[in-house]
């Protein structure tokens, strides 16, 4: 049974003022592989952020999958670019 909290809207206000972009990018992250673990199967990690360019780990159910770059692009980079509209690209990794 899915829980309430899955796939929610990611809270900022919960972080302590001085909070990095790096950090509330991990945050972030975080949040979307907590849904993308539980209703798929898949996961996805921050590997590094330099505020232009967010590089991802796919794993899981994400490795081999050919919807893969649908989520990186689609909803990984679709979700951070609502919160930090400077990033220009997310890249998955190795």
């Amino acid at each position: 049974m899915p829980t309430q909290n899955a796939g929610a809207r990611p809270q900022f206000n919960s972080l302590p003022n001085g909070t990095s972009d790096e950090e509330r990018v991990r945050a972030l992250i975080e949040s979307l592989s907590a849904y993308i673990e539980h209703y798929h199967g898949g996961a996805v990690e921050m590997v590094s952020f330099d505020g232009e360019t967010l590089k991802i780990k796919m794993s899981g159910a994400c490795l081999g999958c050919p919807l893969s770059p649908v989520t990186l692009h689609g909803w990984v980079e679709g979700t951070v670019k609502q919160f930090f509209p400077e990033l220009k690209t997310v890249e998955a990794m190795q």
